[in-house]
């Protein structure tokens, strides 16, 4: 039974490399090989066992905690509308500007701030391109530091909550967990606050250090352009660029780690004041609204129909036993609880080189998490590492997501191999500091 659900796994994944579409190679590829199975190998599954997807599936559409996936995109498309990207590009680079390398320090800090007000990967590096890498390269930055530092930059928003990737893995554990050994995602929002604030620290730290040694990559900004920027409302610019997006996400953030709101009610909060900022911006109108419900709506759809398709998948793979069969030869190869860890990691680092996180999220958890269960290792911080491993995928070449996203906006002197070469040292830095989560586990439990 064991090795029919490995080659179900082996035959899904071998198809979404090919590029078949994600859902319904999950779950059209699950049922017509159940079927198969039905048939000629009828005492491993029977026609019965489909009984259970519509009560699956039904669970899905009536997950209360899932609200919260729409209402963040919701949020993010809003507040990328809202100018508020340029807004405070222009004032970090304005404070930042003097110091070697400030632009480039500016777009991490603009880019963190977007993540935790947006968390959608696509719209913060598009948007960062287009706005900041032409003033750095004017500047004279170096091309593979300036797209580098955008590229990662943008992908924080994989890290920083509330991020959807956060909710979609709680979400994904809790489902393959039995009793209270799931995740909470109120409290992966806090378990990620500090690995993810660290991460954009040796962002800066990396940039200040090749500024000092490489002046000519990162020049400082003339001061004389920088008093020009701040201009005679400079104060009344920082509140409105800085400080009402920091209240948002204080809001957001807030309510759930004080135990004020669940994270769907937190996430309608920060969709309410997305609205807000934007009026606040003045870039609001019934065009703008209507746009972004659009966009969330064909967002929210893909992300629903691969849960679909995935549960779909793991309801055929448990079925056939492929958990316990797992389970059991993980066991008896006696492999520590950090050996298998750092292969899971491994894996999943490789598998992103090829595909999506949420194909990842719905396809490798689901069959690594209860082999970690059994292993009776922490979640939380099981959680955190897969989440700052997913990270990386949107960075790797060839099929990183940032890296086109990034491509596709950037003038015709930056080439592919500028951006490729920018954010391996970014990769790194990523790489290390998965090594010193795994080190240091107490980083998640702060909050």
């Amino acid at each position: 039974m064991g090795v029919l659900a490995l080659i179900l796994f082996l035959l899904i994944f071998i198809l979404i490399l090919f590029g078949f579409p994600v859902a319904p190679t999950l779950g059209g590829t699950s049922v017509l090989f159940a079927l198969g199975v039905c048939f000629f190998a009828p005492e491993y599954f029977a026609l019965s066992d489909f009984y259970f997807l519509p009560f699956r599936l039904m669970g899905i559409l009536n997950n209360y905690l899932l609200i919260a996936v729409p209402l963040f995109i919701f949020m993010g498309i809003m507040l990328q509308k809202s100018g508020l990207a340029e807004s405070l590009l222009e004032t970090m680079a304005s404070l930042f500007g003097r110091i070697p390398g400030g632009l480039a320090i500016s777009v991490v800090i603009v880019g963190a701030l977007l993540a935790a007000s947006t968390g959608i990967v696509g719209a913060t590096v598009v948007t960062m391109g287009l706005i900041s890498l032409p003033t750095m390269m004017k500047r004279g930055y170096s091309k593979s530091l300036a797209t580098g530092t955008i590229a990662a930059s943008g992908t924080l928003g994989q890290i920083i909550p509330p991020s959807i990737v956060l909710v979609l893995l709680a979400d994904s554990i809790s489902s393959s967990s039995s009793g209270d050994t799931g995740v909470d995602v109120g409290t992966l929002f806090g378990a990620a606050i500090v690995p993810s604030v660290l991460l954009v620290g040796c962002y800066i730290l990396y940039i200040l250090i090749v500024s000092f040694f490489y002046p000519e990559k990162a020049p400082p900004m003339p001061l004389e352009e920088i008093k020009a920027m701040r201009g005679d409302r400079y104060f009344r610019t920082v509140i409105k660029a800085f400080v009402l997006p920091l209240l948002l996400i204080v809001a957001v953030l807030g309510s759930i780690l004080w135990g004020v709101a669940s994270p769907t009610e937190a996430a309608a909060i920060g969709a309410f004041g997305a609205v807000l900022l934007t009026i606040i911006q003045g870039k609001f109108n019934i065009g703008v609204l209507k746009e972004v419900m659009k966009q969330t709506t064909l967002l929210t759809s893909m992300v629903f129909l691969i849960l679909l398709g995935a549960t779909t998948f793991t309801l055929v793979f448990k079925t056939l036993g492929g958990d316990a069969f797992l389970v059991d030869m993980i066991l008896e190869a006696n492999l520590s609880p950090y050996v298998f860890l750092v292969l899971v990691l491994i894996l999943i680092f490789v598998v992103g080189f090829f595909i999506d996180f949420i194909e990842i999220i719905f396809i490798i958890i689901p069959v690594v998490c209860p082999l970690f269960m059994a292993l009776e290792m922490d979640m939380l911080w099981i959680a955190v590492l897969i989440a700052m491993n997913l990270q990386t995928s949107f960075l790797t070449p060839p099929f990183g997501f940032s890296l086109f996203y990034l491509k596709g906006v950037s003038p015709p002197e930056v080439k592919t191999m500028d951006i490729y070469r920018g954010v391996i040292p970014f990769i790194f830095i990523q790489i290390t500091f998965i090594v010193i989560l795994i080190l240091f586990p107490s980083l998640v439990h702060v909050f």
